[in-house]
């Protein structure tokens, strides 16, 4: 009979880590998109709506998600409208510009 050799602790280790890359690649990829739903379905109003929703929405709305980000992270804004570019949207930046302007006019 043939003795039993121990595996390398190499194997366990890429095995762990492999498990737990999958894992964090997992959850960074759910945050993501739960970021970029928000993003994309917060303000349910567009260019139609726009000066009507102006009056009706309050400041303290969570509709100003897209504006908070704007604010604080750029780029992570930038990456958002050129997905939507990508995929066919492309008034979304303008639509979102003109919202904010007549937003500050109006205050």
């Amino acid at each position: 009979m043939l003795p039993k050799t121990p595996k390398p602790a190499i194997w366990k280790f890429i095995k762990g880590s492999a498990k737990t890359l999958f894992v964090l690649e997992a959850v960074c990829f759910a945050a993501s998109y739960g970021v970029y739903y928000r993003m994309n379905t917060n303000r349910g109003e567009r260019l139609a709506t726009l000066y009507i929703s102006i009056q009706i929405i309050n400041k303290d709305s969570p509709a100003e998600f897209r504006q908070h980000i704007h604010e604080n992270y750029p780029f992570v804004l930038d990456y958002y409208y050129k997905i939507g570019e990508l995929v066919g949207d492309s008034k979304v930046r303008q639509t979102d510009a003109i919202y904010w302007s007549a937003q500050k006019k109006s205050d």
